[in-house]
C-alpha cells in the first residue's frame, strides 16, 4: 500500500486554505511513493470554518472528481503531522488509496447495515459523533456490535458553532444518501472498514492515579457512596488532601481531580502509576455531605472498579510516547538489513516518509483539553507522535470524547494506523 497524500493549511478564507491543501495533494499524488488514485477523503475542520462546511465539501469535491467519498468533523482544533491548529481558520485533509469493496461511507440517512448483499462485512469502523445526541454512549456501544471485531476509533465533534460531520458516498449516490449533501448534524457518521483494511490503534490516557484501585460497594444512580466498606467522601478527602474546613482550597482541589471508572472485572491500573486503557475519566459534579456520597457525570454501580485521579503532564507524555514504540514494534520486522535500519534511524533531509515504517496514514483524535497548551508548548502533541513514528501522513481532530473500542472516554488520545 502506498502513502497517503494528506495536507493541512490555515487562512482566514478557507477558498484560500482549500487551494493550498489541493496544491500540496497533486504535488504529492505526483510522486511515485504516494497513491495516485486515492478514493476516501478524511476532512477536519476548525469551527471557524464550520458555517462553510458545505461550500468546502462541495469544491474539494468538484476539484477531486477521483476521490468519490468523504467522511469527517469539525472540531476545536485539528492535527495534522507536527502541527496542531487551535483556534485559528484550518482545515486538514488525507486522501486514502482502499480497495472499495473494503469500505463503507455511512451516516444517518444511509445507516451501516450488514448482510446487506453487497460481500462487505464492517470489521472496525471510524466514528464521528455529535456529543448532544441522547443516548450517545449507547449508540455507540450499538455501533460497536455492528462490527465483528467490536473496535471503534473516532470522537465526538467539538465545535463552538455547528457540530457538523462529512459523510458522502459514490458522489452521492450511496443508497438512503438521496439528495443529501454531505454535511450532517447529530447522530452517527463516518467510515466502517472491513478485514482487508489493516490498522494497529492504541489510546493513550492523560491521567494518574491518587491512590489505589478500588471496589465500588455502594451506588445509587450516579453517586458513588461507598468503595471498599468506606464512605466515598472519606475517601475522596483523605486521597485528594482536602480539608472542607478550608473550602476554598477544597474547591480548587476538587476542580482539578476526577475520576477513573471501569466494569467489574476490567483491568484499572496498567502500569504502575498509570491506568489501564479501559479506564474512562469522568468529572466529579457534586458532593453529598449527608450520605457521605460523590457525584460523578456518569451512571455507577455495585462491582465496578475506580480510582480518583488527576490529569498528569508527565503521566500523559510518557503514556503517549509508550503507544507510539508498541505501534512501531507491532509494524516493523524484527530484523531489518543494515541500511533499512540506519534510513530508519536517520532524519529523513526531505522529509519523506521511509517506506519501512509501512504505515500508508494515521488518524489520531485527542481531547480538546489536551494538545500543545497541556504538554508544554505549540504543536507538542503532534510533535511527540512525529518523533515516535517519523514524518507519516497524519490527520485527526480534537474532540469532545474520544471514542475506542465500545467506549466513550475523556482526556485521552486515540491513535489509528493504516497498514
Amino acid at each position: 500500500m502506498k502513502l497517503f497524500p494528506f495536507s493541512h493549511a490555515t487562512h482566514p478564507q478557507w477558498p484560500m486554505a482549500a487551494g493550498l491543501v489541493l496544491a500540496q495533494l497533486r504535488a504529492q499524488m505526483a510522486l511515485p511513493e504516494y497513491a495516485a488514485s486515492p478514493t476516501l477523503g478524511l476532512l477536519y475542520i476548525t469551527d471557524h470554518y464550520a458555517a462553510q462546511a458545505q461550500d468546502i465539501l462541495d469544491h474539494l469535491g468538484a476539484e477531486l472528481p477521483e476521490v468519490t467519498d468523504w467522511a469527517g468533523t469539525v472540531g476545536v482544533g485539528i492535527a495534522a503531522n507536527n502541527v496542531e491548529y487551535f483556534d485559528e481558520p484550518a482545515l486538514a485533509v488525507m486522501l486514502c488509496a482502499l480497495p472499495s469493496d473494503q469500505y463503507r461511507v455511512y451516516s444517518g440517512v444511509a445507516p451501516l447495515g450488514t448482510g446487506d448483499g453487497m460481500g462487505f462485512e464492517p470489521h472496525t469502523a471510524l466514528v464521528h459523533a455529535d456529543a448532544q445526541t441522547p443516548d450517545v454512549a449507547e449508540l455507540i456501544a450499538e455501533m460497536a456490535g455492528r462490527t465483528t471485531t467490536g473496535y471503534l476509533f473516532g470522537g465526538l465533534a467539538a465545535s463552538r458553532a455547528d457540530a457538523v460531520q462529512f459523510a458522502i458516498g459514490g458522489n452521492g449516490n450511496m443508497k438512503g444518501q438521496g439528495k443529501a449533501g454531505g454535511v450532517f448534524r447529530g447522530g452517527l457518521s463516518g467510515v466502517a472498514f472491513g478485514e482487508g483494511v489493516q490498522m494497529v490503534s492504541r489510546v493513550t490516557q492523560g491521567c494518574q492515579p491518587l491512590g489505589r484501585q478500588r471496589t465500588v460497594t455502594q451506588a445509587e444512580g450516579n453517586l458513588l457512596l461507598t468503595l471498599d466498606g468506606e464512605p466515598a467522601l472519606d475517601v475522596l478527602l483523605a486521597e485528594a488532601g482536602i480539608s472542607l474546613e478550608r473550602p476554598q482550597e477544597a474547591m480548587a482541589t476538587l476542580r482539578a481531580t476526577l475520576v477513573g471508572l471501569t466494569a467489574a472485572g476490567e483491568e484499572l491500573i496498567g502500569r504502575p502509576g498509570t491506568f489501564g486503557t479501559d479506564v474512562e475519566v469522568r468529572h466529579i459534579i457534586g458532593l453529598d455531605p449527608t450520605r457521605r456520597g460523590v457525584a460523578v457525570a456518569s451512571q455507577v454501580e455495585a462491582g465496578m472498579r475506580m480510582a480518583f485521579c488527576n490529569r498528569n503532564v508527565q503521566a500523559a507524555r510518557a503514556d503517549l510516547v509508550r503507544i507510539c514504540a508498541e505501534i512501531r514494534e507491532e509494524l516493523e520486522p524484527e530484523e531489518l538489513p543494515v541500511a533499512t535500519a540506519s534510513a530508519l534511524a536517520a532524519p529523513d533531509a526531505l522529509g519523506a516518509p521511509h517506506p519501512g515504517r509501512r504505515i500508508a496514514g494515521a488518524v489520531y483524535v485527542s481531547c480538546a483539553g489536551r494538545g500543545g497548551p497541556h504538554f508544554g508548548g505549540p504543536s507538542a502533541e503532534l510533535q511527540i507522535v512525529r518523533h515516535a513514528l517519523g514524518d507519516v501522513p497524519l490527520v485527526g481532530f480534537f474532540a469532545g470524547g474520544e471514542i475506542a473500542r465500545h467506549h466513550l472516554y475523556g482526556y485521552t488520545g486515540v491513535l489509528t494506523v493504516f497498514r
